[in-house]
């Protein structure tokens, strides 16, 4: 079995060396560097000490974790070969060590591994910036930095910013959340004298500066709560308990999961009515409403003891999980249909749904246009339908005949029948919509928009007249309706 201790340069000067880290140097085990651009190596190559190092292996992949894994890997068999071996590395061996992580992961496959510890880089960052961590501190791998990263409440720490190419990645990033001119700290050479620097620039200027390399780290305080112009989710959840504690709303403190469950349904249409109208500005402002919907759902179940928001992430994560297996397991798929009919199978058989009935039950009560085209769409993947879209359209001139049929029977003003067949016929209408991939609830929100413009247009046209709509009669109304459809189409 063989050993390896991991040892840790410290931030950079020699002096930063530990006692423990020099004498495994000096022990006459072969010694191993992820890096040999560290200003601590020059002990070793002023006291003659022999070394390899792995910056080979940087050029020789394109991914950094495939570099990390072909260097863990060649560890394991030079430490199998010599028995035991010492590899250095910047720093702390577990602060921002993808290698070291990968080393203790393989530990208990006839490995031994020991830390001889290091001063990290934090520690020289900190006393520049002059920040307590206690406040809370995030440190983040530079080279696989991505949108999910960034947490506006807590100061954070980008490391392994190796070059002007990751850095101009992570600027980006930035920029979207913090914006152009929010004030960063570029850091370089922390804890090195004569080398440290220390930066604060506007963040459109991270990948302008020269001085990239692989002592380079970035410093993002947190956002200040006072003068805040942007927010998290964290926030909002911060927010969403103000309102419902004692020194609260009294509107928002007596609201139930039942009472404000038509708010959802409304927050989703009006969604839906921004993308409608291609309202970027409103999107945003709509989608706020309808997560501000979860995250009160969410804080009553806090408060009952029923649930909480990391109960519903957790629930939504497993399913995504569970219902992608061409993503997360080795199922293939060629086609989205194939990834819908799938999809469909394992929800069906995790809420153990075994007849084709059950299906079409199992659609929650949308409203009406939106249910009918589910159950219809459900019923088709087993061949109940028709073949093609001639089928559908007679079927609605059946109903139609049925709905006239059913009018002039009308016995007594019983209009049951009527409402039954007038049913029948929006049913019809509904699978012609869906042959024609039309969704009927977008088509008949459109017509509603449409019929309220056009009827503005006309009410205009009214008081351009000197006339009010109710004073006058059918025909000259419909007349105006005929013009405002004109003028509409112009």
């Amino acid at each position: 079995m063989g050993k390896i201790y991991v040892l840790g340069l410290g931030p950079g000067d020699i002096d930063s060396l530990t006692l423990g880290v020099i004498n495994r140097i000096n022990s006459g085990n072969k010694n191993y560097l992820r890096t040999e651009h560290h200003p601590a190596v020059q002990y070793l190559i002023d006291n003659g000490i022999d070394y390899e190092s792995y910056d080979y292996v940087y050029e020789k992949e394109d991914e950094f974790d495939d570099v990390y894994e072909y260097i863990a890997e060649d560890l394991i068999k030079k430490a199998n070969e010599y028995g035991v071996i010492n590899y250095l590395v910047p720093g702390n061996p577990l602060v921002a060590e993808r290698t070291v992580e990968i080393l203790l992961e393989r530990e208990n496959q006839g490995l031994e591994i020991e830390l001889v510890a290091g001063m990290s880089f934090i520690d020289p960052i900190i006393g520049l910036v002059k920040r307590d961590p206690i406040h809370g501190l995030k440190i983040i791998d530079g080279t696989s930095f991505s949108m999910k990263d960034i947490d506006i409440n807590t100061d954070c720490i980008i490391t392994q910013v190796y070059n002007r190419r990751i850095a101009s990645h992570i600027k980006l990033i930035l920029s979207e959340v913090y914006g152009d001119e929010y004030q960063i700290y570029l850091i370089n050479g922390a804890g090195i004298k004569d080398r440290e620097t220390f930066l604060p620039i506007p963040i459109y200027e991270l990948d302008r500066i020269d001085r990239i390399d692989s002592l380079t780290s970035i410093y993002i305080p947190k956002v200040d709560k006072i003068i805040k112009k942007i927010y998290d989710i964290a926030d909002t959840i911060s927010t969403m308990e103000i309102l419902r504690s004692d020194k609260g709303c009294p509107w928002d403190r007596k609201q139930t999961h039942k009472s404000i469950r038509e708010s959802v349904i409304e927050e989703a249409y009006e969604v839906v009515d921004a993308i409608d109208r291609d309202d970027i500005d409103g999107l945003i402002e709509e989608l706020g409403d309808l997560l501000f919907q979860v995250i009160f759902h969410c804080q009553i179940g806090w408060e009952e003891g029923t649930f909480n928001i990391y109960d519903v992430t957790t629930e939504l994560n497993k399913k995504l999980i569970y219902r992608h297996p061409h993503v997360f397991a080795e199922k293939k798929v060629e086609k989205s249909e194939e990834v819908v009919y799938n999809w469909n199978k394992l929800k069906f058989n995790s809420r153990n749904i075994s007849t084709y009935t059950d299906i079409l039950k199992d659609i929650p009560k949308l409203p009406s246009l939106m249910r009918s085209y589910k159950v219809q769409e459900r019923a088709g993947q087993i061949g109940f339908d028709w073949e093609d879209v001639d089928g559908a359209l007679e079927k609605v001139r059946e109903e139609y005949n049925e709905v006239i049929e059913s009018i002039n029977n009308i016995k007594g003003g019983d209009v049951e029948e009527v409402e039954e067949e007038l049913g029948d016929l929006l049913f019809a209408v509904v699978n012609v919509c869906r042959f024609l991939n039309v969704n009927p609830e977008v088509a008949l929100n459109k017509t509603i928009n449409k019929f309220i413009d056009r009827f503005q247009t006309m009410e205009n046209m009214s008081k351009q007249m000197g006339k009010k709509l109710e004073d006058m009669t059918l025909e000259e109304m419909d007349a105006l309706w005929d013009e405002a459809k004109l003028h509409k189409d112009k």
